[in-house]
């Protein structure tokens, strides 16, 4: 144990060896263990107003992705396969291994929802509930992909160029292009806090994030897609809250529910009044509806 979550109340700092990388996790609680991944450009923090309500019920294990926050941050290698969400989700499964959890329910925003769906068809007997936060899948956005949405998530084609030409322009200014992304994406006055802002931007700072996260995203246009492609007839078994924010772009752009009812057998779902982060936005919201899919 590393100390205090300086985030999230009442939970402890981890470094937890999972397989090749070492991941930093936040731990709290106790009860049916609960797995919580972040999107981009957050780290565990962002989940600081609902981990806590989770873990009056549940041992909460919020994490920091490969390449975010304070994790490792390895090369991409060939093809992008080190950020592969296939490999993300091998990484999840090994956390939770290592604090004795072998089934678990998953909750997912953005990128972590995207490392989530993978989890569940990669391992099917690991993940018991599965909630996505403002997300459609991965190869659907791709394949819908219009000038109206390439226009509003640009960072979706950018991010994806041939390193180091995104990695530098970045570089030249990252709490500008940072804040000019959190705050086209969030639509809710004072989200988020400028602590948490800070927090993000601390690891932004850091090329070696900006490069993981660049690799995040060259994986999700290649490799990804290859593997949804060979998994197009599997259908994630287990039961599916989508939630989304009704003045963001996904909500505005997809039939969220019915995106997912192509890839679940089980999905039931909400919008909410806000715009991308929801546990950010409208964390008592979130919290509720969790708790209540948790059980």
């Amino acid at each position: 144990m590393l100390g205090p979550a300086p985030f999230l109340s009442g939970f402890a700092l981890h470094d937890i060896e999972a397989g090749p990388v070492r991941i930093r996790a936040a731990v709290g609680g106790s009860g049916p263990p609960v797995l919580l991944m972040h999107g981009h450009p957050q780290t565990h923090a962002t989940w600081e107003h609902v981990a806590p309500r989770l873990a009056e019920r549940f041992t909460v294990v919020a994490m920091d992705l490969r390449g975010y926050g304070d994790s490792d941050k390895p090369e991409g290698g060939e093809r992008h396969v080190a950020y592969a969400k296939r490999s993300m989700a091998a990484d999840a499964v090994a956390v939770m291994a290592r604090f004795g959890h072998e089934r678990f329910a998953v909750v997912g925003h953005d990128r972590g929802g995207r490392v989530g769906h993978r989890l569940a068809l990669d391992h099917p007997h690991a993940v018991t509930r599965l909630a996505l936060f403002d997300i459609a899948p991965t190869a659907t956005m791709y394949a819908r992909t219009d000038k109206d949405f390439a226009t509003r998530y640009f960072w979706w084609f950018f991010l994806i160029q041939p390193a180091p030409l995104p990695e530098r322009l970045i570089g030249a200014d990252p709490e500008f292009f940072l804040r000019t992304h959190v705050e086209g994406q969030s639509k809710t006055p004072g989200s988020p806090s400028p602590e948490l802002f800070a927090e993000y931007l601390r690891v932004y700072c850091d090329p070696a994030t900006r490069h993981a996260i660049c690799e995040d995203y060259r994986a999700a246009a290649t490799i990804d897609l290859e593997h949804d492609a060979a998994d197009a007839e599997r259908r994630i078994e287990v039961p599916v809250l989508a939630l989304w924010g009704a003045k963001g772009t996904v909500g505005r752009t997809y039939d969220v529910l019915g995106t997912w009812r192509e890839k679940a057998r089980d999905v039931r779902g909400h919008a909410l009044d806000c715009g991308h982060t929801l546990q950010e936005e409208r964390p008592d919201e979130v919290a509720a509806a969790l708790l209540q899919f948790l059980g």
